[in-house]
């Protein structure tokens, strides 16, 4: 199924106006997803980018206490990280707002997943082609607990592209789930991957 939005150049205005919002007639139906994927892969940024509230954030900063068990090679410039969820708001049609949720990356704070997953659609895993092992969890999570979800490949400057079925047969994805690539700092390709995940999830559980 391809999803649609009735006017795609909305979704990038900075606040767009709605007809639900001053039509109370119409209330729109909410939706709720999950943005998962490893440690500094990208989360917040998108989350931030695609949020047409002030995103919820919980970030704490860094401390030497943490350098055991937080592999930072990949993201040196890295000083804070998620320590319980991110939280944003974007409304992708008249009457459809999604809600998406941003989930820790590091294991100590799985437990809370089990929580997050509750009444959510999908669920979308970005993953960073330089740490591709770190995303397993979260694919992992979501194929135990039979939610619908696609991946997104959140590329990084100065990291090497690859095509989509390269991702695809190096993750061992199904063929069924949808894998795009996206900039978690570009706000109109995350929307375009949310739609994606939407469209997907319908699919996958029409009722």
């Amino acid at each position: 199924m391809v999803f649609a939005v009735s006017d795609p150049a909305a979704l990038l205005d900075d606040e767009p106006v709605q007809p639900w919002q001053y039509d109370r007639s119409r209330a729109p139906v909410a939706v709720k997803v999950l943005v998962a994927g490893g440690f500094g892969v990208g989360k917040t940024t998108f989350v931030s980018s695609v949020s047409e509230i002030t995103p919820l954030r919980t970030e704490a900063v860094m401390t030497q206490a943490a350098a055991p068990t937080d592999d930072l090679t990949g993201t040196p410039d890295k000083h804070t990280t998620t320590v319980a969820m991110d939280f944003g708001r974007i409304t992708l049609d008249d009457d459809l707002v999604l809600y998406v949720y941003g989930t820790p990356g590091q294991e100590r704070f799985w437990f809370m997943w089990d929580d997050l997953v509750r009444g959510a659609i999908g669920g979308l895993v970005l993953a960073d082609t330089r740490r591709l092992r770190d995303c397993f969890p979260a694919l992992d999570y979501f194929e135990s607990c039979g939610l619908p979800y696609a991946v997104a490949v959140n590329h990084f400057e100065g990291s090497q592209a690859y095509d989509v079925e390269d991702v695809r047969e190096a993750l061992t994805i199904p063929p069924e789930v949808p894998v795009v690539i996206m900039d978690a700092r570009r706000r109109a390709t995350v929307v375009e991957s949310l739609l994606t995940l939407v469209g997907h999830a319908l699919d996958a559980t029409p009722e």
